[in-house]
């Protein structure tokens, strides 16, 4: 398994990148409100990509045909953007997105309500936020994989929901996906150990419901099983000595 430390020139690449990402999500969220096709917040991802020049990450890999990465209630994550699914109030929707900024990859994912959402929905909401922060905090050199698999999964439960055991949160910089994983579930002390200039993208994905999910017939799309809401949230981030550093943010 190759890890790679980044050094002083990569770690202000990402943190350009980052902040670019940030920026991007941060308008597309001011623009999610009912009425809206997820397929439109998809083309103003892409014109965004385009003012900040930057290269839209998800775009060609592995096939996918889209900018964003869009789940709607039940999706949990992958799900295609299209001109044909409009946002009504009440639901909640995740946008996943990555770039490219000279050669670096960074990656980030929020959930947002579309208008007036049911207190159980915003509580699912906070508490994939929650889990995420948690696991943040925990990313910091002589920690383990395991100890930020495990918070997550322990917030989880503890407010009556599940996290998504077949999908991970992973390492990121020269590519998309690096080495390690990082599931959210595990056990404290477990897993590789985590040390300074790692860069993860650390994601919670949060069921209202059961973990499990299934899969569309596009070979990306996810559903939870039982048909109740999912929530993401995700940073890229930087192993540090006593704190991490949180890159995709303004």
């Amino acid at each position: 398994m190759a890890i790679y430390l980044k050094n002083n020139k990569e770690l202000g690449l990402l943190r350009t990148a980052g902040r670019i990402l940030a920026e991007i999500v941060s308008e597309l969220e001011q623009h999610v409100t009912e009425g809206i096709s997820t397929g439109e917040l998809d083309q103003q991802a892409l014109d965004l990509c385009k003012k900040n020049n930057v290269i839209p990450a998800f775009t060609g890999y592995n096939g996918y045909p889209k900018v964003l990465c869009t789940g709607v209630n039940d999706v949990a994550v992958h799900g295609i953007p299209s001109y044909e699914e409009v946002l009504k109030n009440g639901q909640i929707v995740s946008l996943d997105m990555g770039i490219i900024y000279q050669g670096f990859y960074s990656d980030y994912a929020v959930t947002v309500p579309v208008g007036k959402v049911d207190n159980q929905g915003i509580k699912l909401i906070e508490v994939t936020k929650l889990a995420l922060q948690a696991a943040i905090n925990n990313a910091v050199a002589g920690k383990n994989i395991g100890d930020l698999g495990y918070v997550m999964e322990q917030i989880a439960r503890l407010s009556g929901f599940n996290v998504i055991k077949v999908m991970v949160g992973h390492g990121i910089g020269r590519k998309l996906h690096e080495e390690p994983e990082i599931p959210c579930f595990g056990r404290r002390g477990t897993g590789i150990k985590l040390l300074e200039r790692m860069t993860l993208a650390i994601e919670a994905m949060i069921n209202e419901g059961s973990s499990e999910i299934t899969f569309e017939k596009d070979n990306w799309t996810t559903r939870t099983k039982d048909g109740k809401r999912s929530a993401i949230f995700e940073h890229t981030v930087v192993v540090g000595k006593e704190k991490a550093e949180i890159l995709t943010e303004i």
